[in-house]
């Protein structure tokens, strides 16, 4: 397995979420570069001018987290290359890109279960429940780690300086729970889910779906896309036998609150563009980056 950055046991290293932070920052602004300038193939030299880094630090840094070259990142997130991809009435997007990977990945729906509380559970805003909650370094920037005794209820995402506003959004949606600060206690479960070492069919990671019987319908769907692919919303409302709520599935996957384990970075347009997404479209491509990559380990 390539070594990427997560691989380097950054969340439990003291001191070292301030070098992850940085990584993912001229990660994010190569891959911004990159999303604006497709179309003109920039060189190498340019993307690292965008990052503030050298050419070869960048490729070093892309091989490290991604799993592949920053051309082959490129060449993987335009969005030509995604509509080509669509066909025909299934609409179904392989993500096998340019850069040569192949079928679909297997690691991701072998590694979750989940459980959906009930309607009552939702409607009484999450009162009785206590969420135990961290922030810590991911290959996305930093990730807010929501737990309660049955299992992982959120996952959200932050830039630097963010935090506040992330763990806002996600207090917002269980108003009535109660709320710890864990980062110590939520650690182990943070490395489960980023570190692809740990995603073990025979130990899944449990998942607690908190939401109504629609949305979780919708959620359930799209844990059962497989990594490496995706699927358009129309797709996805067909699967739930709603073919016409189209609008209303993209509302459900935009209130997902288990975001990268539940994924809805999987989700596209019908025309294959990368549409909205509640913590960024390009931190959404550089989910599908990161995922690429792992496929082409398997």
């Amino acid at each position: 397995m390539m070594n990427l950055a997560i691989n380097d046991h950054r969340l439990t290293k003291p001191g070292s979420q301030n070098a992850a932070l940085r990584d993912y920052d001229s990660v994010r602004r190569a891959i911004a570069f990159i999303s604006e300038h497709w179309r003109t193939q920039p060189t190498i030299e340019a993307m690292a001018d965008a990052a503030s880094v050298t050419p070869d630090e960048l490729h070093h840094l892309f091989r490290r987290w991604a799993g592949l070259t920053p051309k082959g990142f490129m060449q993987a997130l335009t969005l030509d290359h995604a509509k080509s991809l669509l066909k025909g009435s299934a609409s179904v997007l392989d993500a096998a890109l340019d850069s040569g990977l192949s079928g679909p990945g297997r690691l991701h729906d072998l590694f979750v279960t989940h459980e959906a509380m009930s309607p009552g559970e939702w409607k009484n805003g999450g009162a009785g429940m206590t969420m135990r909650y961290g922030f810590h370094p991911c290959p996305f920037g930093t990730a807010l780690v929501i737990a309660t005794n049955r299992g992982l209820a959120g996952l959200a995402f932050a830039d630097p300086g963010d935090e506040a506003s992330a763990l806002a959004d996600m207090r917002s949606r269980w108003p009535n729970a109660g709320y710890v600060e864990d980062r110590d206690g939520t650690a182990a479960l943070a490395q489960r889910i980023f570190d692809t070492r740990l995603w073990r069919p025979d130990q899944p990671l449990r998942v607690v779906l908190i939401g109504t019987d629609f949305e979780v319908r919708v959620w359930e769907t799209l844990l059962k896309i497989p990594m490496g692919c995706a699927l358009s919303y129309s797709d996805i409302a067909s699967r739930i036998s709603a073919p016409k709520a189209q609008r209303a599935v993209g509302a459900a996957i935009g209130k997902n609150p288990v975001s990268f384990v539940v994924p809805c970075h999987r989700a596209l347009g019908k025309d294959g563009k990368l549409t909205g997404y509640h913590w960024g479209v390009t931190r959404k491509q550089a989910m599908i980056g990161w995922e690429a990559g792992q496929v082409g380990l398997q």
